[in-house]
This record gives C-alpha cells, sequence and structure tokens, in this order.
C-alpha cells in the first residue's frame, strides 16, 4: 500500500509539473538525441483529438511479434504507411492489416509539431510519413529495440508523450549497454539521430495513475520517416 501511495503521489507530482512548466532547452541525451521539455504541452487537446480521429478507423490493437509473443501494448498508425508486426515479420505496411484499408492520413496538426520539434532538436528538413500511436496502461512496457525499418536512417525518429508519466529508456548501440532512464510527462518529446539513429531504447512498466485528460494511460506518437 505504502508503494503504491508512492507511486501515485510521484504521478500527481509530475502532473502538476506539467501543468506549470514552460518549454524548455532542449537537453542533451547523447550525441544527436535530445528532450524537448513540455514542447507538446500546449497541444495537448489537439494530440487527443488526433488519438479520436485515427482509433475511429483504426482501432488499437495488440500486435504479435515474428516470434509469435502479443505485445501488451497496443498500437495503431496514421499516415501513408504504418509499422506492424505479425509472423512474418517487422515492416512498414500501405494498408491496415486488419481492415485491409488505408491507414487513416497523418493529421496536419501532428505533422506540423513533429517537424517543429526536429527543427528544435536540430534536424532541419523532417518530412515525417509515418506515426506509430501507442496506448501504454499500468504495467505495460516496450522492450528494448532498434528503430531499422525505415529504408534510410538520416532522419531522426520523434516521440511525444501524451497523458501519465513515463520512464524512456534510452541505451546506446548494442543491447546491452546500460539505459538510461529518463522520466517523460505529458508534452514532453524526445528526438535522436545522427550518431543516436539507432539507439537501443524502449519504455519501463508504466506506474498507476489518472491523468485528467487520457485517464489510466499514456499515448505516445512515434513519427518517422519510413519510405
Amino acid at each position: 500500500m505504502r508503494s503504491m501511495s508512492r507511486q501515485r503521489g510521484a504521478v500527481i507530482g509530475d502532473l502538476a509539473d506539467a501543468a506549470t512548466a514552460q518549454p524548455r532547452a532542449p537537453e542533451a541525451l547523447a550525441d544527436g538525441a535530445v528532450v524537448l521539455r513540455r514542447f507538446a504541452s500546449a497541444h495537448e487537446q489537439e494530440l487527443l483529438e488526433c488519438v479520436r480521429l485515427v482509433t475511429a478507423a483504426a482501432p488499437f490493437r495488440n500486435m504479435v511479434t515474428p516470434g509469435g509473443c502479443r505485445m501488451s501494448v497496443a498500437m495503431t498508425n496514421c499516415g501513408p504507411v504504418g509499422w506492424v508486426t505479425d509472423r512474418t515479420g517487422y515492416r512498414y505496411d500501405p494498408l491496415d492489416p486488419r481492415t485491409g484499408r488505408a491507414w487513416p492520413p497523418l493529421p496536419e496538426s501532428l505533422r506540423t509539431l513533429a517537424v517543429g520539434a526536429a527543427q528544435s532538436a536540430g534536424f532541419a528538413g523532417f518530412v515525417p510519413d509515418a506515426c506509430l500511436i501507442n496506448r501504454y496502461e499500468p504495467g505495460t512496457r516496450l522492450s528494448m529495440h532498434q528503430d531499422r525499418n525505415e529504408r534510410d536512417f538520416h532522419a531522426p525518429v520523434v516521440s511525444i508523450s501524451l497523458g501519465l508519466p513515463a520512464t524512456f529508456l534510452f541505451g546506446g548501440q548494442r543491447r546491452a549497454e546500460r539505459p538510461q532512464r529518463v522520466r517523460l510527462v505529458s508534452g514532453d518529446v524526445v528526438a535522436w539521430g545522427g550518431k543516436s539513429r539507432l539507439a537501443f531504447h524502449g519504455v519501463a512498466p508504466l506506474d498507476d495513475g489518472e491523468h485528467p485528460l487520457t485517464g489510466r494511460c499514456r499515448f505516445n506518437f512515434t513519427l518517422r520517416a519510413a519510405l
């Protein structure tokens, strides 16, 4: 009970900080990787509307890895292509395998936010064509992995947080390297490219809590140039 109280207290503190803080200068994680604290805080309602619009056409689902494991994090996509995984492998697909239809369009407000974040992180000319939206619920996690299904790695990855706080794990070029543990709150953005483009990264199990916009969950928007 004490542990749960401490977790909820930490979440409440994070939410209070996020509600009052202004965007800050980029915070370096590694060569080519930065955290943009509160960069998207003024756009949270727009981001929530993006979730509503996208999931109306392409609902969240728990995908299966090539090894047959069901992912704990629920996912969907928007944009010309979407990232999917199943028994045949990891890939980008222009069609939603569940519906056989094209993925919903990438909302312009989301595209503009991601381009602005990339620019602020030092990556000019970012043109995202894929956005993976993850829904985390208490206890769910994302194991350490590299984003390497894109055709080239010159463009950065831009990751936007909405909802409950999370612990982002950011490692190096080898899975065995011990990752940094970075506390992210709603409105924070992480961008990485250059020498850090293939860094291993993941998300630790989500603590329980209640967010005024998203309830007991966290949404994450990961935008990439896939084609």
